[in-house]
C-alpha cells in the first residue's frame, strides 16, 4: 500500500471512531425533556443499556486504531474497518430507533399520556407473567404514523448476542390514541414469547383443524403467533380491541381476502370474524355481532378469490373449535391451564365493565386506588365508549386521554 493509501486508511479509521464516540452523548440522541418523559427506572435502565452498546463498539474502534498504528497488515485492517462501519450502522439504527421513540415525549402532555400507557403495558404483562413466576419487562410506548401497532420485544438481540433490548418498545398509532387497545395485542406477543405459548398453540391448532382439511390446519398453524396475541388482548379487555382492529384491517374486499404467503396475520376477514366469535362464545349477543354482520355484508365471501374463499368457508365452519383451542384448552405455557384461567374474560364482559363504572361513578376517572387496582378494565370500558355512544365521541376521547395522563402523573388541558 502506498503512503497516500495508508494515510487515507488512517483518516477513515478516525472518521468511524469519531462517529461512534459521538453516539455516547445520549442527550444528542433525544432532548433532556424527552428523557424526563420517562419514569426514572425506565430512563436509568435504557440509558445504561445504550451506553453499554455504544461502549462495546467504541472499544472495537479503539482497538482497530491501535492495530493500525502498530503496523498490522493493511489488508487485515481494511477488512476490520469495513466490519466496524457495518457495526456503526447497526448501532446507529438501534440508537435512532430509541431516539425517535423518545422524541414523541418532547411535549409534556403527550409524555404524560405515554407514561400512562407504559403503566398499562407493564400491568398487562404482569397480569399473566407474575402468576407463572416470570418477570415482566419494562415497557416504552411511543406514538408513530401508520395503521397498525408493533413491538420490539424485550430480550430480542439488538444485533449481537451480548445486547438484548432492555425494554418492550411498543408503537401505538396516532389515529388510535383514543382507542389504544392494540397495545394489549403487542404485549401479548411479549408474554406469548416468554411463556412459549406460540409453539404450543400452533401445534394445538394444527391438531384440532386437521379433520376439516390439511390446508386450513396448516394455515392456522402459521397464523398462531398473531392469533395468540389477539386472544391475549381479548382475555384482558374483552370486546374493546375489536372495533379498533376492524378499523385498522378494513379495506377493499380484494385486500380483506388477500392471503399473503408466509404472512403470520390471518387475512382481515377471517381475523375480524375470529375476534367476534370469541366475544360471542364468552359473552353471548352484543355489539360484536353488528361488526361481524357489517363485515359479512360489506365483504361477501362470494367476491373473494377462490383460495381465500375456501379458507374462509372452512375457518367459519371450524370457528367454534378454533375458539375452544385458543381460549379454553389447557396449555403447559400457563401451568396446565388455559390462558383464560389466569386472565378471565368474564371480568371484562360488557356487564362486568358497566358494573365497575356504575359502582365507581365519577371516581372511575379520578381515583388513584382504582387506577392502581383496575387499570386495564378501566381502559377497556373507556375504549368502548365511542362505539356505544358515538354522539359524544369527543367527550369520551377527552376522558380517556385525561385519565391516561393522570396515570402518567399529569393532566391535560380541556382542549386535549
Amino acid at each position: 500500500m502506498t503512503d497516500a493509501a495508508r494515510e487515507q486508511l488512517g483518516f477513515e479509521i478516525g472518521h468511524w471512531r469519531l462517529a461512534v464516540e459521538a453516539l455516547r452523548d445520549l442527550d444528542m440522541l433525544a432532548s433532556p425533556t424527552s428523557w424526563t418523559g420517562l419514569e426514572e427506572y425506565l430512563r436509568t435502565g435504557l440509558r445504561s443499556r445504550l451506553r453499554s452498546v455504544v461502549a462495546g463498539v467504541a472499544l472495537e474502534a479503539a482497538a482497530l486504531e491501535s492495530a493500525f498504528k502498530a503496523g498490522t497488515d493493511t489488508t487485515t485492517v481494511r477488512d476490520r474497518l469495513l466490519r466496524l462501519r457495518m457495526r456503526y450502522l447497526q448501532l446507529e439504527t438501534v440508537t435512532n430507533f430509541f431516539g425517535d421513540a423518545l422524541a414523541t415525549r418532547a411535549n409534556p402532555p403527550v409524555a404524560a399520556i405515554l407514561r400512562g400507557l407504559d403503566t398499562i403495558a407493564a400491568d398487562s404483562m404482569d397480569m399473566v407473567l407474575r402468576p407463572l413466576g416470570l418477570e415482566s419487562p419494562p415497557a416504552l410506548v411511543y406514538f408513530d404514523k401508520g395503521l397498525g401497532a408493533s413491538i420490539l420485544r424485550a430480550g430480542v438481540r439488538l444485533w449481537d448476542q451480548a445486547n438484548p433490548s432492555p425494554v418492550a418498545a411498543i408503537k401505538v398509532t396516532r389515529h388510535n390514541a383514543s382507542h389504544p387497545t392494540a397495545l394489549l395485542h403487542e404485549t401479548g406477543h411479549q408474554v406469548n414469547y416468554q411463556t412459549g405459548w406460540n409453539t404450543e398453540l400452533a401445534a394445538a391448532l394444527r391438531k384440532a383443524l386437521t379433520r376439516y382439511s390439511s390446508e386450513v390446519a396448516q394455515t392456522w398453524e402459521g397464523w398462531s403467533s398473531e392469533v395468540g396475541a389477539d386472544v391475549y388482548a381479548f382475555a384482558l379487555a374483552g370486546w374493546a380491541p375489536l372495533p379498533a382492529l376492524a378499523n385498522v384491517v378494513d379495506g377493499a374486499t380484494a385486500s380483506v381476502f388477500r392471503m399473503i404467503p408466509a404472512d403470520p396475520h390471518p387475512f382481515p376477514y377471517v381475523r375480524v370474524m375470529f375476534n367476534a366469535a370469541m366475544c360471542s362464545s364468552w359473552f353471548g349477543s352484543g355489539p360484536w355481532d353488528r361488526i361481524a354482520a357489517s363485515w359479512s355484508a360489506r365483504h361477501s365471501e362470494g367476491r373473494a378469490p377462490r383460495e381465500a374463499a375456501a379458507v374462509a368457508k372452512q375457518s367459519m365452519a371450524a370457528m367454534a373449535d378454533i375458539v375452544t383451542v385458543c381460549t379454553k384448552t389447557p396449555m403447559q405455557a400457563f401451568g396446565g391451564r388455559p390462558l383464560t384461567a389466569i386472565a378471565n374474560p368474564q371480568r371484562v364482559s360488557p356487564q362486568a365493565l358497566d358494573e365497575l363504572a356504575n359502582r365507581a361513578g365519577a371516581s372511575l376517572l379520578t381515583s388513584s386506588y382504582l387506577a392502581r387496582r383496575e387499570p386495564i378494565r378501566i381502559l377497556a370500558w373507556l375504549a368502548t365508549r365511542t362505539q356505544v355512544d358515538p354522539a359524544n365521541a369527543l367527550n369520551h376521547r377527552r376522558n380517556l386521554l385525561n385519565w391516561l395522563a393522570t396515570m402518567g402523573g399529569s393532566s391535560l388541558a380541556k382542549s386535549a
